[in-house]
């Protein structure tokens, strides 16, 4: 008799490839599913902001970053 596990992935492989590759984001998006971190990243994101729109924090053009990027890996 087969476990559930191995009846789901022989339903998986009758999908088409995008499908398989959407199912797999998802089940792999499902592992990292953490909310103290997001909530984290959360308070991040709008601290940044904060400081952008109150001018305590400047952008980086995204061309300056990419060189700079480019030259470390270098």
């Amino acid at each position: 008799m087969p476990t559930p596990l191995e009846i789901v992935e022989a339903e998986a492989l009758k999908l088409s490839a995008s499908e398989r590759a959407l199912l797999a984001e998802h089940l792999l998006a499902s592992l990292d599913q953490d909310n103290e971190i997001d909530a984290a990243w959360a308070a991040e994101v709008a601290s940044r902001l904060a400081g952008i729109d109150g001018g305590s924090i400047s952008g980086v053009p995204l061309q300056a970053t990419l060189a700079q990027t480019r030259a470390a890996l270098e």
